[in-house]
């Protein structure tokens, strides 16, 4: 049955709010400029960060100075105005080394031509294991003010909110992958992608707009940090110890399960489960099985698990 989005943002607007504690941090203090430090732009004494996308081999990217396992990270992003066509602009966590034993949890924004809306991209790996995407089309324009952006990760569950609002749970379910024990750091950056950005990569970037820029500020790094020269084991250790971690929230409340239902009901474009589900139905021969997850998520929203 079709709901109005006024009738979703209304929904929406009206359950309470996550209270998310914003502190404002300082980039520069707190990050490395690790690509591109010509497109990097630091302001207000390193609280405003700018990233410019210049050609299509120049952008930009920052890295915290610490890694982490467990927390929330946020940052306020002001995204590509006009035509942002084949960028991607993106605010991430993501482990370091061996790249089949990868974790990562991704918030990415596929631009677009003007007048069409951004793609809001979320992804997740887990012990090298990814393609787990799920996109959304913004109830709002990313591109004329600042929007809050947040990761939470504990092990139980992680989360993605914007604006407080929870979008997307990956929950840890028993036998299978989940980040644990790999330290990642928080990355900030912005990238040329016109070979599969926007609409497939039919649409490419129209580099007479350049630079493409995004803005963030109020940067809020809320982890267990690892110390400098510690092995990733004893981090790993020393963070399942941490507030972070010791009976730790494993469920969203119920005002938060409406408030993620109802944007995920008005605006979700892509979920690899229907995909994985779809294909299964068509051709269950030869179709990859469905992910695990995905059943083991609607029993757990069904008060079933």
């Amino acid at each position: 049955m079709a709901i109005s989005s006024r009738v979703l943002l209304a929904a929406v607007a009206f359950l309470a709010v996550l209270e998310v504690g914003l502190v404002a941090a300082n980039f520069k203090d707190q990050c490395n400029i690790t690509w591109g430090p010509h497109n990097a732009e630091f302001a207000e004494g390193g609280e405003h960060l700018k990233l410019s996308l210049v050609n299509k081999s120049s952008g930009s990217m920052v890295t915290t100075l610490k890694s982490f396992i467990y927390g929330s990270v946020s940052t306020r992003i002001m995204l590509v105005k006009g035509n942002s066509a084949g960028t991607v602009t993106t605010y991430y966590t993501s482990s370091t080394g061996n790249f089949s034993l990868h974790d990562e949890i991704d918030f990415e924004f596929l631009g677009n031509s003007s007048g069409e809306p951004y793609t809001l991209h979320t992804n997740v790996f887990a012990d090298g294991v990814g393609a787990r995407e799920i996109q959304f089309k913004p109830w709002f324009d990313p591109t004329t003010d600042y929007h809050n952006y947040t990761i939470f990760w504990n092990p139980c569950m992680i989360v993605w909110y914007v604006d407080s609002f929870p979008i997307r749970v990956f929950r840890n379910y028993t036998g299978l992958p989940f980040p644990t024990r790999r330290p990642m750091y928080a990355y900030s950056s912005i990238w040329n992608a016109d070979d599969w950005a926007t609409q497939g990569g039919r649409v490419k970037a129209d580099w007479t707009h350049a630079p493409f820029s995004a803005e963030y500020r109020d940067l809020d790094l809320q982890t267990c940090e690892c110390a400098d020269g510690v092995s990733d084991d004893a981090c790993a250790d020393s963070c399942a110890s941490s507030k972070y971690a010791v009976e730790p929230r494993c469920e969203l409340t119920d005002k938060e399960m409406r408030q993620m239902k109802a944007l995920q009901l008005g605006y979700t474009i892509y979920n690899y489960c229907d995909k994985a589900r779809t294909n299964a139905a068509k051709d269950p021969a030869t179709a990859d099985p469905v992910p695990p997850e995905c059943d083991l998520d609607d029993k757990q929203d069904q008060g079933q698990y």
